[in-house]
């Protein structure tokens, strides 16, 4: 197995703390296989390995020994291959690890994992690790202790550059983390979650402003239920100068009467209602809102348990599980469902017995069963007839006396006609039996978690039919061609908007050359797609009559313009397109020239030779769709050997730097030397991307080669017919220097043909150029003449009129190039087999 740089030699330091500096998070993300498939410009700071020994390799190889991690819950994501890295269904790893430096020192490594959906439907870990420029001791002093006076709430403080650096026991019990694992990172690295991104806006505010700031919501560890029902504040704590050094945390549930902190309320109870006992239960929190049915269903029971049962399972039936279309309503028949989640007052041991994932099986005629045939909620006595039935028939159902159940209730889960599944709720600890207002309230959290699922079903189908049409429009493969060595990657946003309209393409055009085109469609989801679709169809129909980029976006503008003024039928909201940018390149290996135009896309990036790197000034023309302004060009000679990139914002849009920064970022990776394009690619998207993008992302990059003089021939000719015996000489001549002999008699008729009708129709001066380009032979014939030929079928009488249609059937493809002094007709012939 390959393995890491062997390092001069094993020393052995413990550090905890970076050099006198600004702190910093390093980031690397890892497959559940253990395999290292991100490396940020921290990571590579902190244990000095470049993205290119690391990526792809084990994690386990960073270890400066095998046995592991300590301080935490399992062992540490990736690093132990051997074994599974954690507890199946855990969501997030925390505690120490011996980490190995490039240079050999040892560091033993705080690390915080959050696993997360990766692409294709695989799951990752990011894994992060606070470095600071100084030990957490400097806030042990008065101002600590003033910060820390014994309260109720949740209290933390997080430093100027949003890093936490104290938290007290409120923080620790919210968060399942102690202090020591959660000290230098953001909020937002501690808990993923858009309350956390939220509170950190509020603290560059209160940073900015010196002013309290509050946010409706708290934040919540992975896998658990939505914070709703709880109240942040935000407050500047400042230093002996009067300026604001930190912010101050507090959060606190808005539920009245209630000073202590509590866990957060899973947001799916909603409304308030007063239990049996007298307590009144605060249920004022929204619908969830999460995007997949898993943690809808697992809101659900967790927002039952206690508050308003002792025992929650929920059962979906099984064409919900799947995702597939509407379920029909259930039968009186037995039914199979897929059990979805279960909580319990006594947890553990006792939940363990109801097998979350397993498929179970409900007697027909079953009080399950009847539920879901009549579509209504039903309370039951466990000395019901019907119970007592089912309990006999069915074995699963024996946790129903073992439990000591006295008291039950059966509500389908149902959004409109549709049947979704059951929920089963039961009491063995309160002493109080379901009433009436019990089922009214199951009723109602049955109802908004069923509204959830399927909403979270169709965003799914949504999201995979989106995916499914974007890939299909682009390219699956790169075409060949030898102008430009290139690889690109795409990444899909990763966000609840869903998939965006961005898209490039690379078009091989007449004379050797090759277009290269990027593009951002405004908007998300099926619509943004399908309008990427239709202008990546454009663009490739434009670029085939070999228009210029500055015309060819013209064309894209009155096109967007044209869709919209059709789907709006003239008014209305503006349609898809609208807003759209996109930048057109064309390089031609022959004269090294560059041509790009844009609208409103950023500008593409170079990298000399010579290794300098810049943003290519290309005049910023307006979005496409918005109509009556020009766009421009600019051409350029670049060397051979020369690297461009194109991108799309979404590159530069990071949550954690400015786009300046993030150009400067991007050009400092594309500088760095790479043995292929791939690697530039990986590199660039590794350097910018610390986080999955909330909008999509696509990278092209080429480096540029050059057909040189002795792959390419010219001759300049008079307006005198005779002479095209001459040009069909020379061109058989040079076919022989470049031992394409075979090739001389489709080349003789081509060169005749071509160089009559130049002569005969067309304006001087006239020139006959042949290109040697790979395996392909270009034929081209210029003049001053704007006039293009057609081809036309001859009748059986004609003396002409055929030799267009000749060319047609003899060669690959041909057509007509326009240029600022007359066109150019072109031939290309296949070399395959010569």
């Amino acid at each position: 197995m390959e393995q890491l740089p062997t390092p001069p030699g094993e020393r052995q330091a413990r550090t905890t703390h970076a050099s006198p500096g600004a702190a910093y998070t390093a980031t690397a993300t890892v497959s559940e296989q253990g395999i290292v498939t991100g490396w940020s410009e921290e990571a590579r700071r902190l244990l000095g390995y470049a993205p290119s020994e690391v990526v792809g390799l084990p994690a386990a190889n960073l270890l400066a020994d095998r046995s592991g991690g300590s301080g935490g819950t399992g062992t540490a994501p990736g690093t132990d291959t051997a074994a599974r890295p954690v507890a199946p269904g855990q969501e997030r790893w925390s505690g120490t690890v011996p980490l190995r430096h490039r240079d050999g020192r040892r560091l033993d490594a705080g690390l915080l994992a959050h696993r997360r959906a990766a692409a294709g439907g695989t799951a990752e870990w990011f894994v992060l690790s606070a470095v600071t420029g100084e030990p957490a001791a400097s806030w042990d002093g008065p101002l600590g202790e003033w910060a820390f006076d014994r309260s109720p709430c949740v209290l933390a403080v997080f430093d100027q550059d949003l890093r936490l650096v104290r938290a007290n026991a409120g923080m620790h019990r919210a968060l399942s983390l102690t202090e020591a694992e959660m000290h230098g990172l953001r909020l937002s690295e501690i808990a993923p979650d858009p309350v956390s991104e939220e509170t950190e806006r509020g603290m560059r505010r209160v940073l900015e402003t010196g002013e309290p700031q509050f946010v409706d919501g708290f934040v919540r560890p992975p896998g658990s239920g939505a914070a709703h029902g709880w109240a942040t504040s935000l407050a500047p704590v400042p230093g002996p100068d009067g300026r604001v050094r930190a912010v101050y945390l507090t959060a606190h549930d808005k539920a009245p009467g209630d000073t202590a902190p509590r866990q957060p309320l899973p947001p799916t109870l909603a409304g308030s209602r007063t239990t049996g006992t007298g307590t009144s239960t605060s249920t004022s929190t929204s619908t969830s809102t999460s995007p997949d049915s898993a943690r809808t269903v697992q809101d659900l029971a967790d927002a039952a348990v206690p508050r308003l049962a002792d025992l929650a399972i929920v059962d979906l039936l099984e064409p919900s599980l799947r995702g597939e279309g509407p379920a029909r309503s259930p039968g009186t028949g037995a039914l199979t469902v897929s059990r979805s989640a279960v909580r319990s007052v006594l947890g553990g041991s006792r939940e363990s017995r109801f097998a979350v994932g397993e498929t179970t099986v409900y007697p027909a005629l079953s009080p399950p069963a009847e539920c879901l045939a009549a579509g209504r909620g039903a309370v039951y006595g466990t000395a019901d007839p019907a119970v007592a039935r089912w309990v006999a028939q069915d074995p699963a159902a024996g946790w129903i006396s073992e439990y000591g159940t006295h008291s039950m209730m059966l509500v389908p889960l149902r959004d409109g006609a549709t049947t979704l599944g059951l929920a089963v709720f039961s009491r063995h600890q309160n002493a109080e039996p379901f009433d009436p207002e019990d089922l009214r309230l199951a009723e109602e959290l049955t109802a908004r978690a069923a509204t959830g699922i399927h909403r979270a079903r169709r965003t799914a189908r949504e999201h995979t039919s989106t995916m499914t049409l974007q890939r299909s429009l682009l390219p699956h493969t790169l075409p060949v061609q030898s102008a430009l060595e290139i690889a690109s990657r795409y990444l899909p946003a990763a966000g609840e908007a869903g998939v965006g309209g961005d898209w490039f393409d690379v078009i091989p055009l007449s004379g050797a050359r090759v277009a290269l085109v990027v593009g951002d469609v405004v908007g998300h989801g099926m619509r943004a797609s399908a309008t990427m679709g239709r202008l990546r169809t454009a663009v490739r129909t434009l670029a085939d009559v070999d228009l210029p980029p500055d015309e060819l976006l013209t064309h894209l503008d009155d096109l967007i313009i044209h869709l919209s003024a059709d789907e709006t039928g003239g008014g209305g909201e503006a349609a898809g397109g609208i807003g759209t940018t996109c930048l057109y390149v064309v390089y031609d290996p022959v004269t090294r020239r560059c041509t790009a135009a844009r609208a409103g896309h950023p500008p593409p990036a170079v990298v000399s030779p010579e290794g300098s790197a810049y943003l290519l000034d290309v005049p910023a023309g307006p979005p496409l769709g918005l109509g009556g302004l020009p766009f421009e060009t600019v051409e350029v000679e670049l060397p051979e050997g020369s690297l461009l990139a194109l991108y799309t914002d979404g590159l530069l849009q990071a949550r954690d730097h400015d786009i300046d920064e993030a150009l400067d970022t991007m050009l400092a990776a594309l500088i760095r030397p790479a043995s292929t394009l791939d690697t530039v690619c990986d590199r660039v998207l590794t350097a910018l991307l610390t986080h999955r993008p909330d909008d999509d992302v696509a990278l092209l990059v080429a480096r540029t080669r050059a057909l040189h003089t002795d792959k390419v021939a010219v001759w300049d000719l008079t307006s005198d017919p005779s002479l095209v015996a001459q040009a069909r000489r020379n061109a058989t001549d040079q076919l022989t220097v470049w031992g394409l002999d075979e090739a001389a008699f489709v080349t003789e008729l081509v060169v005749s043909e071509l160089v009559t009708n130049a002569i005969r129709y067309g304006e001087p001066p006239v020139q006959l150029r042949l290109i040697h380009e790979g395996t392909t032979l270009i034929c081209e014939v210029s003049d001053a003449s704007g006039t293009a030929p057609h081809m036309r079928r001859a009748r059986i009488f004609d003396e002409g009129g055929r030799g267009l249609l000749l060319v047609a059937q003899l060669t690959q493809r041909w057509g007509t190039r326009h240029t600022l002094f007359g066109k150019t007709i072109w031939a290309e012939q296949s070399l395959v087999g010569f």
